[in-house]
């Protein structure tokens, strides 16, 4: 069964403990000296702790990583202990040493098992059908402080994904019109006057008399024509591009979150510790 550093397999476990740290707990023998402290909890697949990671100072003369099985600790979270009853030196020196990154397969398991694993045992090991249950003496959380259970809730999560909305297509377009311009132009003509002569009684002399036929009068007529062509001009320019607006949607839903409940019988002083108080507890 693969095993799981405390922190990989529920990243916010000290939620989960309602605040409680193990991980800042220090080991005691049942008589009061300290052999070293938690540096990490291996737990199995279904979050069960299966070891306490300890770093071990014994004598001053042996420190190293070992795992003790949880069934052999009794963690006290309001004292800041856990108690090992039987931990000894020879033990330490004969369990192989643990290093963060070492694979915790099923020989290292039986090596450290063997260690711990009373003579008068009669378990006989198969790698293929052993369980932990077979051995409730090292695995079994039978003790006052060992009694923990979680609590969940739910949370609302938020969080936000773009969508296409819509599109603005800006394009042109040609139209037709008729247009109309004035252009004031100047045309001639000519005017013929003919009017009696002022005397006509009057003899005029032979020799200033001169008929002669074919004589013409010539007088050139002119006139403006208008000149229309066309020409191109910018009438307006369109600027195409979007703003972002910011908003604030809010989104309710029910969730659920579980409470302790607590029973008791007779006169019992019960001490809560690092637990947000509800109503119902």
């Amino acid at each position: 069964m693969p095993l799981y550093k405390l922190e990989e397999f529920d990243p916010n476990y000290r939620e989960t403990f309602g605040g409680d740290d193990v991980k800042a707990l220090e080991l005691y023998t049942q008589s009061g000296v300290r052999v070293g402290a938690i540096a990490d909890v291996l737990v199995d697949n279904e979050g069960r702790f299966r070891y306490l990671v300890i770093d071990t100072h014994i004598d001053d003369s042996i420190n190293k990583k070992i795992l003790l099985p949880i069934g052999l600790s009794q963690i006290n979270y309001p004292a800041r202990r856990v108690y090992v009853d039987g931990l000894s030196k020879e033990q330490v020196e004969h369990l192989p040493e643990y290093h963060d990154n070492i694979a915790v397969n099923e020989e290292y398991e039986e090596k450290v098992r063997g260690i711990f694993r009373p003579q008068t045992s009669n378990l006989t090991y198969d790698r293929q059908t052993y369980d932990y249950q077979q051995e409730p003496a090292l695995y079994n959380l039978n003790e006052q402080y060992h009694q923990t259970f979680r609590l969940y809730e739910e949370r609302l999560i938020a969080n936000k994904h773009r969508v296409k909305t819509g599109e603005v297509a800006v394009g042109k377009h040609i139209e037709t019109e008729n247009a109309r311009v004035a252009v004031p132009i100047q045309r001639e003509r000519v005017v013929i006057e003919r009017a009696a002569p002022t005397s006509p009684d009057t003899i005029v002399d032979p020799k200033e008399v001169k008929f002669q036929q074919g004589e013409v009068a010539r007088i050139e007529l002119y006139e403006e024509t208008p000149e229309i062509r066309k020409e191109a001009f910018v009438r307006e320019e369109v600027r195409v591009r979007k703003v972002v607006e910011s908003d604030t949607v809010e989104a309710q839903d029910i969730i659920r979150r579980e409470e302790l409940d607590i029973d008791t019988a007779g006169n019992l002083l019960v001490n809560e510790t690092n637990v947000e108080k509800h109503e119902n507890v």
